[in-house]
């Protein structure tokens, strides 16, 4: 019975693109931040609501999903694995973004057009990561050494991601365009939106074509190395494939909410690879010293509101464009106010640490000794803090004294 979980959860997946797609999206034409940070949410919103049906699938065991080996999870379980899985697949989502923006920029591809080839990108980015997560998961089952191949990916993304500016890479020496050029032509004619065209008699790509050619290759290079990263997360097929397909399908509104701003987030990228080094050591230890999804999902998330908060508060300074991003960026981070630094670190650090101990009131842990060290460690800088902190010590004293009594 669990085939019509699969056949529902397939259909309604194909309503939500035949939605965003053709129905609500049809055809080329621009699209305002406004409405795409709308859409965004509305993705987002989305994939907690059906977040809360794999809670609801697990905990409750229908139509004997839980009896498959595979699906052998509590509703909290399976939640948190999906949860995490999503944050982490629409965070590193945001560098492939990165790069699509290069290409319509190198190709100048008008922005009316950018809505229909992203329409385009989506299809194929899930054909992709279907083909990708079936692969990955005949891997896990049949070779359990797969693990530290695939850690060792990651940490090679992340190297990659950490060395190379996106703003030096070239598009026009990408090895596909002397590929392309062996069978067709390339035109600088738009040709009023298609894909075809004429040149000197014979038929011929415009650059239309050629952006969605370089799209649909760069999804195929971000599915090798984000695709590694989910299995550290989940290896339940069910889960890898729903929290990679919903973190695609809202691709084209985050492209159009954020595009517009890659240059104001520079830190983001940075993050990033924070974010692929832990989950490529987790991966490895995934065997010996197994990493909670809980940890994992505060972990991500504050990895990533250091990096928003670094963008925003961080002026950009004129540095050497040639350089590694990381050697920028740490210069840049090293000429804030020494205060402003220990302000943004007290404040990740010290919400990680409240957030495990709040976790910890409805899961196993010392809740208790967990939420008063975060608040001491947020007491340094903040003075709200201190007030908790001092109100739970008269509390605490309170009670001890009435015990005494």
């Amino acid at each position: 019975m669990t085939v019509s979980i699969w056949i529902g959860v397939i259909a309604l997946i194909i309503g939500l693109l035949v939605l965003d797609l053709v129905i609500l999206n049809r055809g080329a034409r621009m699209v305002c931040v406004k409405e795409a940070l709308v859409w965004t949410m509305t993705w987002v919103v989305l994939a907690l609501c059906f977040n809360v049906f794999v809670y609801f699938l697990y905990e409750n065991n229908w139509l004997g999903w839980s009896d498959v080996a595979s699906h052998d999870f509590s509703g909290q379980q399976a939640a948190v694995q999906f949860l995490t899985g999503f944050l982490m697949e629409k965070s590193l989502s945001i560098d492939n973004i990165f790069v699509i923006a290069m290409i319509f920029s190198y190709l100048k591809v008008p922005v009316v057009e950018q809505h229909r080839l992203l329409l385009w990108g989506v299809l194929g980015a899930i054909g992709l990561r279907v083909i990708m997560v079936t692969l990955g998961t005949v891997l896990m089952a049949r070779f359990h050494w797969i693990v530290y191949l695939f850690g060792g990916l990651l940490i090679a993304t992340a190297v990659r991601m950490m060395m190379i500016r996106q703003d030096n890479i070239n598009i026009g020496h990408s090895p596909l365009l002397p590929l392309i050029k062996k069978f067709y032509p390339i035109t600088d004619n738009y040709k009023d939106g298609n894909f075809f065209s004429t040149l000197n008699g014979n038929r011929a790509i415009t650059p239309l074509l050629l952006a969605l050619i370089l799209v649909v290759s760069t999804n195929l290079m971000f599915a090798l190395d984000s695709i590694p990263a989910i299995f550290a997360v989940t290896q339940d097929p069910f889960l890898v494939f729903t929290c990679n397909v919903f973190s695609v399908l809202g691709l084209r509104a985050l492209y159009f909410t954020i595009a517009g701003y890659v240059d104001r987030f520079r830190y983001i990228k940075l993050s990033l690879v924070f974010v692929l080094v832990y989950f490529a050591a987790k991966m490895m230890l995934i065997h010996t010293y197994p990493i909670p999804n809980i940890v994992s999902l505060v972990t991500i998330g504050s990895i990533l509101t250091l990096g928003v908060l670094a963008s925003l508060w961080v002026p950009p300074l004129d540095v050497d464009r040639r350089a590694a991003p990381l050697f920028t960026d740490l210069v840049t981070l090293a000429v804030l106010s020494y205060r402003q630094a220990r302000r943004i670190v007290v404040l990740v650090l010290g919400t990680s640490v409240l957030l495990v101990g709040v976790a910890m009131i409805v899961l196993p842990g010392p809740a208790v000794v967990v939420i008063p060290v975060g608040l001491g460690i947020l007491a340094i800088e903040f003075a709200w803090a201190r007030r908790w902190l001092r109100k739970m010590r008269q509390t605490a004293g309170e009670f001890r004294q009435r015990i005494r009594n």
